[in-house]
């Protein structure tokens, strides 16, 4: 079958993943292991790659009975609570959080210290998120999505967060509906804008082929709102997490096809998806 295979150049690892993911290559090149508290990046093909390498995912239960270790923080940070906690079991931190996010952790940790009200828009039990709201010790709001906010006591006045990683259009949607609530909110736009302006670069991407593979962890967050972006202007787009779930029915004979992913996504593994595509 000749099918027509393009990669967007601009897809891949945003630069907060590259670089936790280049300090954590050149400690296990040097040392041959290192811890990692959470997935260091949400994509198992190369989750798995590094874990070959020598790195140990743990989570926080593991993290609380080790002394004397290395650990890497992965790019979506921590709360305070993993600092102390490191300090009293002497423990290294490789601290590779995303500049961008500890930015957002630092603003609403001196708004929670003035004593504002604070919401967050975020996934419920997201690691940045967990980062960002034991910056306010656990007291922060955060909400998921837009219903729950009809369970919730809203104070007058508010002060509006996101994760990095969330829709534009649904942060400034929900800006709206806080007002129309009658809430007093001050606005905080603390999108990643190599997230958010992805958004729209994908739209045009996507709108110049038969067929859209999207390749990403199915973890990943940004993937989630990066695919929808590209199924709401291409109908034949595809979400795929290997190169093993592609299906040749989804092509035809002299298919254009386009291949993106998310913030999450190496450039080997949309590679290896192209080459699939091209033996199909």
């Amino acid at each position: 079958m000749k099918i027509n295979v393009e990669i967007d150049e601009d897809s891949g690892f945003c630069f907060g993943v590259v670089y936790a993911i280049e300090m954590a290559e050149s400690i296990l090149n040097e040392t041959g292991k290192l811890y990692c508290l959470g997935d260091i990046v949400h994509n198992d093909e190369e989750v798995s790659r590094l874990t070959a390498k020598g790195l140990n995912i743990i989570d926080h239960e593991e993290f609380k009975k080790l002394q004397n270790e290395r650990v890497l923080i992965r790019a979506h940070g921590e709360p305070p609570e993993t600092y102390k906690l490191a300090l009293e079991n002497n423990i290294e931190l490789i601290d590779a959080s995303c500049p961008v996010v500890l930015k957002l952790q630092n603003r609403i940790r001196v708004a929670h210290n003035d004593e504002e009200k604070i919401l967050i828009y975020g996934k419920h039990g997201h690691a940045e998120v967990i980062g960002l709201q034991g910056q306010t010790n656990g007291e922060a709001i955060v909400i998921e999505k837009f219903e729950e906010l009809d369970n919730i006591h809203l104070p007058k006045k508010i002060q509006l967060y996101s994760q990095t990683t969330k829709s534009t259009k649904n942060l400034y949607a929900l800006r709206d509906l806080l007002e129309k609530k009658g809430v007093e909110v001050e606005f905080n736009d603390t999108l990643c804008r190599q997230v958010s302006n992805r958004d729209h670069h994908l739209k045009n991407f996507a709108k110049r082929f038969d067929k859209i593979i999207f390749v990403s962890g199915k973890k990943s967050s940004n993937g989630k709102v990066l695919f929808d972006a590209c199924k709401e202007v291409n109908p034949y787009s595809f979400f795929v997490s290997s190169k093993d779930e592609l299906q040749k029915d989804w092509f035809t004979e002299n298919d254009h096809v386009g291949i993106c992913g998310a913030t999450s996504t190496p450039q080997w593994q949309m590679d290896e998806v192209k080459e699939t595509i091209l033996l199909l």
